[in-house]
């Protein structure tokens, strides 16, 4: 089992920065790509960016240049130059794989309870 908490958002104005933080525990050695989600009022939950193990990042194109994600055994997203349309909850998510003697197992999925994020105009 991985639990996860974020921490870190709030209302900020556009322009703004914001440090999200997900503070993994529990079995964080079987982490393999962790990733942060966003989901706005009435619409589908999004991906914002993702990083694996070995440090590979991937990024939603609407947060390119202004986001950035990294990880050590926690997960951190800092959000520079924000704009109203990134108001969301953000989720923080992780996948793990488990082995059972050679053969892995899953990847499951693991997911934060949220953090609010507001940037007004």
């Amino acid at each position: 089992q991985v639990h996860l908490v974020e921490s870190g958002g709030g209302l900020v104005q556009a322009g703004g920065s914001l440090r999200l933080s997900c503070e993994a525990s529990g079995s964080f050695f079987s982490i393999t790509a962790m990733g942060w989600y966003r989901q706005a009022p009435g619409k589908q939950r999004e991906l914002v960016a993702t990083i694996t193990s070995s440090g590979s990042t991937n990024y939603a194109d609407s947060v390119k240049g202004r986001f950035t994600i990294s990880r050590d055994n926690n997960m951190y997203l800092q959000m520079n130059s924000l704009k109203p349309e990134d108001t969301a909850v953000y989720y923080c998510n992780a996948q793990a794989v488990y082995y059972s003697g050679t053969k892995p197992l899953g990847p499951y999925d693991y997911w934060g309870q949220g953090t609010q994020v507001t940037v007004s105009s």
